[in-house]
């Protein structure tokens, strides 16, 4: 399937709010299948899904900006980004990256790069200058973004566990968005 295959868009609180078991499910494939995103493995449904629920308040405030790739051919979530944009006072030209997930069987197909640059053009449409995120070390990820052009920053030795509760150093990036 190739990328043009897939439609990517930002999503409101209420399509989070009507969509929760399908984020739910891919958060739950994307945790059970080794991805280190915050969660340990097995993710059981019940946890996904009341996670997902948390953030519906958190889109409806814009505290929390949501992409999601869907298959054109039959709407399936396939994945998803979230973009945090700082809300102190000294901050708000910044945003975190968050969650970037695709599902294991759209993998390869560059939904990632997509899901990114998709975020990268709407923060600075809105006046963010400065992103950062981390992600775990030597991981597919990290790859990727220093494709995309992100900078490395550094590396934090044991920063989190694997969903198998292992150690691994997380790397933080920095992209500016001032061209």
């Amino acid at each position: 399937m190739s990328s043009a295959m897939y439609v990517v868009e930002q999503v409101t609180a209420e399509e989070l709010d009507g969509s929760v078991e399908d984020f739910a499910g891919l958060l739950s494939e994307t945790v059970n299948g080794g991805a280190s995103i915050g969660f340990l493995a097995p993710l059981e449904p019940g946890e996904s899904t009341a996670w997902w629920r948390a953030l519906v308040p958190e889109v409806a405030a814009g505290r929390l900006v949501l992409w999601t790739a869907r298959a054109a051919a039959d709407g399936r979530l396939a994945g998803t980004v979230q973009l945090r944009p700082a809300t102190t006072a000294n901050g708000r030209h910044r945003g975190e990256v968050a969650k970037l997930m695709v599902h294991p069987a759209d993998r390869g197909h560059r939904l990632a790069g997509r899901l990114l640059a998709a975020l990268e053009e709407r923060a600075a449409e809105s006046g963010i200058r400065l992103l950062v995120l981390d992600t775990e070390t030597d991981s597919p990820a990290e790859r990727m973004y220093q494709a995309a052009g992100w900078s490395r920053v550094g590396s934090v030795p044991d920063y989190a566990t694997d969903p198998h509760g292992r150690t691994h150093p997380t790397t933080i990036f920095f992209k500016s968005l001032v061209r």
